[in-house]
């Protein structure tokens, strides 16, 4: 991808838009942490707009969510109808421009700006966590109420984990040598569980999975007011969603250097946040023991299938080399369905 000069295919995704409209000056103002860049484009005559470029994926998976994301945006009730950044439209549509030149592939994304109010502080205090999980719990109910008006998505984690079995060795493989069969395990575990879960029956609704706090913002009581990174997003179960929370309430709180350890679902900071969004919106039996399946998911999806090709390569060789020595060998040891059920009297 070093060939690929981002600002050119901002300027020529902006003609494709509306090539009226000239262009000032692009700032890139990306988070440096994974393959996807953030731009700020500036105009004459305009306000300005956000570019999201990508190049990881398959571009039908990348219009696929944008597409869904757009019309959740739309369909949202109150008080979430203004909570997602919207996409720019051009004739009833989503704009989405499809860059292909010599065998390199980008997509290019536009948003208007969306009103930022607080940033949630690095260390959640114990009011922050119950406000948090009594939130959370009603956006998932909002996201409920309009899932079957949304458009259908092709990607499941059924359909990843299978990738990844598939690419586990040979010129494409995902994996490091010597690490094959703890990855082919560690799928076919995931497998087996969720079916013994029965958990094509859970509720499927927009989830989006990467809940870091520089991702959202608050109002001053603590209620979601903005929402504007769509990366890891998905239609699936809402248990998804509860790795990032258990970081974000996670004593030791927001960090610049990560792991993706599972001991933030062993705190009782986590424990105050689920029965906080459990009062709120109940979980079953079967979600909470999904909890363990979900964060196993998350490793080999994220860390593992598109680590390398989402990640800048130092935080994917570190989180990589971590999923074989610590997350994996980990997770039987230290999660506990039993205490969270305990907790939620389930």
């Amino acid at each position: 991808m070093a060939r690929l000069d981002f600002f050119t295919v901002i300027r020529e995704a902006w003609a494709s838009y509306d090539g009226s409209m000239k262009i000032k000056a692009i700032f890139d103002v990306s988070a440096q942490v994974s393959t996807n860049h953030v731009f700020k484009v500036t105009f004459e005559a305009r306000n300005p707009v956000f570019a999201k470029l990508s190049y990881y994926g398959k571009y039908e998976h990348f219009h696929e969510d944008h597409i869904i994301i757009n019309n959740l945006a739309n369909n949202l009730e109150a008080p979430y109808d203004n909570f997602l950044a919207r996409s720019l439209v051009k004739k009833n549509d989503v704009f989405i421009y499809r860059y292909m030149d010599d065998g390199t592939e980008a997509w290019v994304i536009f948003y208007n700006p969306i009103r930022i109010k607080k940033k949630m502080p690095r260390r959640l205090n114990n009011n922050h966590i119950v406000q948090m999980g009594h939130e959370m719990a009603l956006f998932h109910k909002a996201c409920m109420n309009v899932r079957n008006t949304l458009p259908e998505s092709s990607k499941t984690l059924t359909t990843d984990i299978n990738f990844l079995t598939c690419h586990i060795e040979g010129p494409n493989s995902r994996v490091l040598n010597g690490y094959e069969d703890m990855v082919r395990k560690q799928c076919d575990t995931f497998l087996e569980n969720i079916e013994k879960l029965n958990y094509e029956s859970f509720p499927k609704l927009p989830v989006f999975v990467d809940w870091n706090i520089g991702n959202f913002s608050v109002t001053h009581d603590g209620k979601f007011h903005s929402r504007w990174d769509y990366d890891w997003f998905r239609v699936s179960s809402r248990v998804l969603d509860f790795y990032f929370f258990s970081r974000v309430v996670s004593d030791i709180g927001d960090r610049t250097v990560f792991s993706y350890v599972v001991e933030t679902f062993t705190e009782e900071r986590f424990e105050k946040f689920l029965l906080s969004y459990h009062n709120t919106f109940p979980l079953s039996y079967s979600e909470i023991l999904f909890l363990k399946e979900a964060y196993r998911f998350f490793i080999l999806n994220y860390v593992i299938k598109d680590g390398r090709h989402f990640f800048n390569e130092v935080y994917a060789n570190k989180l990589q080399k971590e999923a074989y020595e610590v997350y994996f060998p980990e997770l039987d040891k230290r999660f506990n369905a039993e205490k969270l059920l305990k907790v939620l009297k389930i």
